[in-house]
């Protein structure tokens, strides 16, 4: 097929006009970015009393377990993770994540909260209800609404129970 810059058809060797895509710019080779392995920076890996002091702001002091983790997410940020000893949170650890700006020697705190660990107990992915529904339950549900139910029947006339009773100890007063 030969093209010219300006056409946007092409002409095929047999003489027929065939629809050519226009070409999509690119700006290079696609590059898969690459993460750099971060190295624990040393002024926020000696700030575990800061971290644990912000952890202590939002849960008391018993909650926290003496097991103690420091992770390096990137350059001049460190996440700080104590082991959590609440009741049914089992492999689940309080983390305060700190910073640092550049050439300071302070860390700063950047959030505190509590996040799974690889153990953790976790609630199962939700499914939106109407995934959720079966033929049979729709079934199950048309039923129920088309006559009375046992138990609706049950409910009416333990109702018409109680206005005959209360009735009665009305005529009596």
């Amino acid at each position: 097929m030969a093209k010219t810059l300006h056409d946007e058809s092409a002409v095929a060797v047999d003489g027929t006009e065939a629809a050519v895509e226009p070409a999509r710019p690119t700006l290079g080779a696609q590059r898969t970015p690459r993460r750099r392995t971060t190295r624990l920076d040393s002024v926020l890996a000696e700030a575990k009393e800061t971290a644990y002091r912000s952890v202590l702001e939002i849960t008391p002091e018993e909650t926290v377990g003496t097991v103690h983790h420091i992770r390096g997410e990137e350059d001049r940020l460190s996440t700080h993770l104590f082991e959590c000893t609440l009741p049914g949170y089992r492999g689940w650890f309080w983390f305060s994540t700190v910073a640092r700006a550049p050439r300071s020697k302070k860390a700063t705190v950047c959030e505190v909260g509590l996040l799974p660990g690889d153990d953790a107990l976790l609630a199962p992915e939700w499914i939106p209800w109407a995934d959720r529904l079966r033929p049979e339950d729709v079934a199950e549900h048309a039923e129920g609404h088309d006559g009375e139910s046992d138990e609706d029947a049950e409910d009416s006339g333990a109702e018409k129970n109680n206005e005959e009773t209360e009735e009665a100890s009305a005529d009596k007063e």
